[in-house]
C-alpha cells in the first residue's frame, strides 16, 4: 500500500464501520479474501455494536483506527494491564491484507503503549489452531507464554464454533528491549 496511514482513536460514530471491518476480517465469505480468516473455525459474529461501544468507553483502553485516504482500513484494541498492554480485535480489511498495513498498525500500537502508558510488554491471545497467524506474530517478536484460556463456548457474542477443540493461547513480546 502506497498511501500513508493516519491513526486516531475510535468514537461512537465509528461503530458501524468498525463492526463491518471486524466481521469482514474474521468471519464469513468476505473474510476469505484475506489470509486471517476464522471462517473454517467459527460462524456467526466476531463482535457486536455493544461490545465495540464498551471498548471505546473503556477508561484503560484505546480502540485505535488506521485510515488511508479517509477510509477505515484497520483497527486494534489496546488495553492497559499494569506494566503491560493487551491487544485484540486486530483487523485489517481482507482485500488489503499482505500489504504491510498489519505490520504498520502493530508497530504503531506498540509505540503508543510503550510511550504513552509506559508498557514494557505487549500481550495477546490467538486461537491455538491458527498456525499461520501464530507464525506471523512470531516473526514480529511474539512468543508463547504457555498459558491457555478456554474458548467461550455457548456465548454467541463470540461466534458459533465449528469445532470442539478451540482455545486461546497467550503470547507476549517485551517492549523497550527488556525482558517480559
Amino acid at each position: 500500500m502506497t498511501t500513508a496511514l493516519a491513526f486516531r482513536a475510535a468514537t461512537d460514530a465509528d461503530i458501524p464501520a468498525i463492526l463491518g471491518l471486524v466481521q469482514s476480517a474474521y468471519r464469513g465469505e468476505a473474510s476469505r479474501a484475506g489470509w486471517t480468516t476464522e471462517a473454517d473455525l467459527l460462524d456467526g459474529q466476531r463482535t457486536d455494536p455493544a461490545g465495540i461501544a464498551e471498548i471505546i468507553d473503556e477508561p484503560d483502553g484505546l480502540l485505535l483506527l488506521a485510515e488511508a485516504d479517509g477510509e477505515l482500513v484497520a483497527c486494534i484494541h489496546l488495553e492497559r494491564m499494569e506494566r503491560a498492554a493487551y491487544f485484540g480485535m486486530f483487523s485489517v480489511r481482507p482485500t488489503l491484507q499482505a500489504q504491510g498495513i498489519g505490520r504498520a498498525v502493530l508497530a504503531e500500537a506498540e509505540r503508543r503503549v510503550r510511550e504513552d502508558w509506559g508498557a514494557t510488554e505487549m500481550r495477546m491471545t490467538v486461537i491455538s489452531l491458527r498456525d499461520e497467524l501464530i507464525a506471523w506474530y512470531g516473526r514480529r517478536g511474539y512468543h508463547p507464554t504457555g498459558q491457555q484460556q478456554p474458548f467461550p463456548y455457548g456465548d454467541a457474542r463470540f461466534g458459533l464454533p465449528r469445532r470442539d477443540d478451540l482455545c486461546f493461547a497467550w503470547f507476549s513480546k517485551p517492549l523497550n528491549g527488556g525482558v517480559a
